[in-house]
């Protein structure tokens, strides 16, 4: 693990409580470059791969502006059980979480989910992205009703695998997709319209202060 690095959390199938015994360790992560390095012409890496097998990692800046975006992988990132890494900033990160969130997370899970239905052959379905795609609207449904996704997804978790394996027909996945779309969209909510950027920012600046 490199020294720059604040937190380190696990994420997929592990996180979600999705395992099987051939399921790979998904990680992601938030680095920090030196405040210096933006001085220069060229700028450092907003993210990178590696360096442990299936690893990805944000800088924290570009972390955070997706998260203000309500970006679905990003926001779950903040909210898997699965830590590993976590310094004092990457735990003053965690602390912010409340600060990310606003009503748009609403139609970025939604928004996520539709996508890839897209996606999906109905005649050939690939099984295992129909159980993600209802298992985004079950994260997103349970931000919208109570302020944080549902990363783990514990009485769910049969069903969804059920759905992995083919062994649900498709018109009833495609109900439970449509149900839960439903309810995303139309359930009172308790996220706030917008996301606090101010407390974001001073979290910014101060992680620049402290990497000078």
């Amino acid at each position: 693990m490199t020294d720059d690095m604040i937190l380190t959390v696990v994420m997929g199938s592990r996180a979600y409580g999705l395992e099987t015994d051939a399921s790979d360790t998904d990680r992601r992560g938030v680095f920090v470059a030196p405040t210096a390095a933006f001085w220069r012409l060229e700028k450092p890496a907003t993210h990178r791969d590696g360096p442990l097998p299936e690893q990805f990692s944000w800088e924290v800046e570009r972390f955070c502006v997706l998260a203000l975006e309500a970006n679905p992988t990003v926001l779950e990132c903040l909210w898997s059980p699965i830590v590993e890494v976590i310094t004092p900033a990457g735990r003053r990160l965690r602390d912010l979480r409340p600060a990310f969130l606003s009503e748009r997370a609403r139609q970025s899970f939604a928004g996520y989910a539709e996508s890839q239905f897209r996606r999906l052959d109905p005649a050939v379905p690939k099984w295992k992205q129909a159980m993600h795609m209802v298992r985004l609207l079950l994260s997103g449904l349970h931000l919208v009703r109570h302020g944080e996704p549902l990363v783990q997804v514990g009485p769910y978790r049969e069903r969804l695998l059920a759905i992995r394996r083919g062994e649900v027909p498709w018109a009833e996945v495609d109900a439970w997709r449509a149900e839960l779309a439903a309810e995303v969209a139309a359930t009172p909510g308790v996220l706030p319209e917008r996301p606090d950027r101010e407390r974001v920012e001073d979290f910014l600046v101060g992680v620049r202060k402290e990497y000078l």
